[in-house]
């Protein structure tokens, strides 16, 4: 069982499904998508990053997009994925965000144990997911993402508030690419160089670079690709022109805007807004 959404003007989707969305994943590769795996009525077997995780049933566990994972086993799992263009394309408080807890803040792998009582509430959730998913209409999208904000808001508040939380140790590989992601996030309006987050960072960029090929990405391309991100975004939900998006995400020539657009898209920024009509 499989549902996808797909937003062809933005390039976001979002699929729901049970294991067998998880069937590419039967040799170990990236993950490439933000990944929720949840188990009911039996446990699940896992690699994540060369180390085998058992879920025990009745339990959430959290993937990043750029974490390496095998699926060995499991049944009756309830499994949403979804790209940076559906999710990240919308803004959320940073704890929630694509650089929050639940994806870049936790020394662990994130495995949440639900109650009952917790259990029933995703359920209940996803049988509003399933029903959305049929309600085809110009809100359709915003309803999922939405939902999905609700999703992950959840599941943050139930992973601090477990026993034994421990939030990212400060020279993980991990915590060096949030720490950018955050710092990207603060600033990718006025700084895109490498070196500046770099200095931020008390890292030189070359650190940056060997640490972020191991999470196959670079800091340029997490730079590229949130300015990118805003562009769509900004032309997805504002009336603004291609040259004055470029001008607020600090380009002081539209055209440089425009060849980092398309070579991340395929697309101009003025041929996307057309699509989008």
């Amino acid at each position: 069982m499989q549902k996808r959404f797909t937003e062809f003007s933005t390039n976001a989707f979002l699929k729901i499904g049970d294991e067998s969305l998880l069937e590419d994943y039967k040799t170990s590769k990236q993950a490439e998508l933000y990944t929720f795996i949840r188990t009911t009525s039996a446990k699940a077997e896992i690699i994540v990053d060369s180390i085998p995780y058992t879920i025990k049933p009745k339990s959430v566990l959290v993937l990043t997009a750029v974490q390496y994972v095998q699926y060995v086993s499991g049944k009756n799992l309830v499994v949403y994925q979804f790209n940076r263009e559906f999710y990240c394309i919308k803004d959320h408080d940073k704890e929630v965000s694509c650089a929050g807890l639940l994806f870049f803040g936790n020394v662990h792998v994130p495995i949440i144990t639900l109650n009952a009582s917790e259990e029933k509430k995703l359920a209940i959730l996803n049988d509003v997911f399933m029903d959305e998913f049929d309600t085809e209409d110009t809100i359709q999208a915003e309803m999922l993402r939405m939902l999905m904000a609700r999703y992950i808001i959840i599941c943050t508040r139930l992973l601090k508030a477990k026993e034994g939380y421990v939030e990212t140790v400060k020279d993980s590989k991990i915590e060096l690419l949030r720490e950018f992601n955050l710092l990207v996030e603060s600033h990718f309006k006025t700084e895109h160089s490498v070196s500046f987050y770099a200095n931020k960072l008390f890292k030189s960029p070359k650190t940056l670079s060997n640490t972020f090929a191991k999470l196959n990405t670079s800091p340029l391309q997490i730079i590229h690709g949130r300015i990118v991100l805003e562009a769509k975004r900004l032309l997805t939900y504002t009336d603004k022109t291609a040259k004055e998006i470029a001008y607020e995400i600090g380009f002081d020539d539209a055209s440089h805007l425009s060849r980092l657009f398309k070579k991340n898209t395929q697309l101009s920024p003025t041929d996307f807004k057309k699509q989008l009509q």
